[in-house]
């Protein structure tokens, strides 16, 4: 009844209370505007975003049109990036590069140009390192996945050594303790090489362990703390473990530390960018402890169970306490996960429209096979070792539960593939443009333009008041953060309405208001100034018909 009372509780609690969930920050302003030309030199710019952002050592770079590097100075406060100017710099386009971290870990970046006096008429692209990648590089996330597997296993297995197994079963808790101790060590070497492999990631310098002594400012306390809870949790853990057999103090003392560093991850990343930020981290820190709780239970019966059905009962016994245990911390799970997964998404677009949300389908996905063989185990393989009378059916039924918990924890490793993956990937996204579309037809076009795709749609696609809508994102769906300004115009082969202007909506998304007054064909050309200071030009044609 507990269980069931949080179940109903914590869902009404989150969902209930929650504004919407503030996600991946992006730039929604800049002072002075993309491709100004200013009678005076300012004497700072300004960069203004929808969410807290933290600065990174050499993160802002100011370039004259030559490409020739101008003394500046950056600070961050809230939402602001204010880059302080020289005092004199001349009739000529400046252009700005910065990089700032988002409050969930993940790094943005982007450029503004603008001039004095006059804008130049040859612009230099700034040196190559000024430009660097958002995307986490991969050697990141499959280091973070040795750490999330590699901790999920040891404090997984420390749980099941207390919790599970028989105090006289000594040949199985040492086999437990042992890889314990191998997962504990796999996990505090990979939660201390994602310290400097993030520092790096952050200042744009890709994946290095020796990223260089400013680096190690553009980490949080918090990332700190949490990996040392991780590391001195874990080890902490499996020391008190001993061989297997702690004895009840040690045991509970162990049980603790196991608990501590598994839930401490849910102190940094998507979570503390979710709303209410207290319950949406103890949900994580449920759903980490779920996680723990099944994956390392699973390995602990795949080595225990064997050597226990030669012992009369003590297999069945530990299967049935593990099994009903195991069912509620698969609720749990699932309850935990669904609600994460929502409050950092945010709609169902988001969760089929974007590439982190497809990611996140893929682990549910995956999941999903986990809980089939999870299911197969309980109802059909558990009832078999519970009727058998003789010892070698005995065997032979612990052997097929074993070889099954062995398969459910190896879809389980890739479960937490996709969760190191996750983790490194911004949750940002597009909306979908259907979701804009008026009450009669509508269409949208797509174009692409090397790495950015441009999506225009229109809407009722009829003589008369339509709304335009334009997506500008990357391959994988979000946002394209090389875009610095766009502009439309909106023309057919009779007549030319000229740019129309348009509103913010979103990240990448933009949308007008346009009065179409003929039928026929009709063409939105859409001008993008992006990458490094290059302009490209998209069109999309519609059929519109006659109102």
């Amino acid at each position: 009844m507990a269980v069931l009372a949080v179940l109903v509780a914590v869902p009404v609690l989150l969902l209930g209370s929650a504004g919407p969930a503030r996600a991946h920050a992006t730039l929604i302003g800049t002072a002075p505007a993309q491709g100004a030309v200013l009678a005076a030199a300012p004497d700072r710019a300004v960069f203004t975003f929808d969410g807290p952002v933290v600065d990174v050592p050499g993160g802002v770079q100011v370039f004259d049109a030559r490409g020739r590097e101008i003394e500046s100075s950056a600070a961050v406060s809230g939402e602001e990036l204010v880059v302080a100017l020289p005092g004199s710099v001349g009739e000529r386009t400046l252009v700005v590069v910065w990089r700032v971290v988002s409050e969930d870990g993940h790094p943005i970046n982007g450029s503004l140009s603008f001039s004095v006096g006059a804008a130049s008429t040859d612009v230099a692209s700034p040196p190559a390192a000024a430009a660097s990648p958002e995307q986490a590089p991969p050697a990141l996330s499959l280091v973070r996945w040795v750490g999330y597997a590699g901790l999920f296993l040891a404090t997984g297995l420390v749980g099941f050594a207390v919790l599970f197994l028989p105090a006289s079963s000594d040949r199985a808790r040492h086999r437990v303790a042992a890889l314990a101790r191998a997962g504990a060590v796999a996990t505090a070497l990979a939660w201390l090489a994602v310290l400097p492999l993030t520092a790096s990631y952050r200042l744009g310098a890709g994946a290095s362990l020796f990223p260089g002594s400013a680096a190690w400012s553009s980490l949080s306390a918090a990332e700190y703390g949490v990996t040392g809870a991780v590391v001195g949790g874990v080890v902490a853990a499996v020391a008190l473990l001993g061989r297997g057999r702690p004895g009840r103090r040690r045991g509970w003392l162990a049980l603790a530390a196991a608990v501590v560093a598994t839930g401490a991850p849910a102190w940094t990343g998507h979570t503390r960018a979710a709303s209410p930020e207290v319950l949406a981290v103890g949900v994580d820190v449920l759903h980490l402890l779920a996680g723990s709780v099944w994956f390392g239970g699973l390995v602990g019966l795949a080595l225990s169970v064997p050597e226990l059905a030669g012992r009369g009962s003590a297999a069945a016994e530990v299967l049935a306490r593990f099994s009903g245990f195991a069912a509620a911390v698969l609720a749990v799970l699932v309850v935990s996960g669904s609600l994460l997964a929502w409050r950092i998404v945010g709609s169902w677009d988001g969760l089929t429209g974007t590439g982190y949300g497809l990611l996140l389908l893929v682990k549910i996905g995956v999941a999903v096979i986990a809980v089939v063989i999870a299911a197969w185990n309980r109802f059909r393989l558990l009832p078999r070792v519970h009727r058998a009378a003789r010892e070698p059916d005995r065997r032979s039924g612990a052997r097929l539960v074993a070889r099954s918990a062995a398969a459910e924890a190896a879809v389980l490793v890739a479960v937490v593939l996709v969760t190191g993956f996750l983790v490194d990937r911004s949750p940002e996204g597009s909306v979908a443009l259907a979701a804009s579309a008026g009450t009669g037809g509508s269409g949208v076009e797509t174009v692409r333009l090397d790495d950015v795709v441009v999506r225009a749609a229109l809407s009722p696609q009829a003589v008369g008041a339509n709304t335009l809508t334009i997506e500008v994102q990357d391959p994988s769906g979000g946002p394209a953060g090389t875009v610095q300004s766009l502009s439309v115009r909106v023309s057919s082969d009779a007549l030319d309405l000229g740019a129309v202007p348009l509103t913010f909506a979103a990240a990448g998304r933009y949308t007008a208001s346009v009065v179409l007054p003929a039928a026929g064909t009709w063409r939105m050309q859409v001008s993008l100034r992006f990458g490094e200071f290059e302009s490209s030009v998209a069109t999309a044609e519609f059929t519109v018909a006659a109102g």
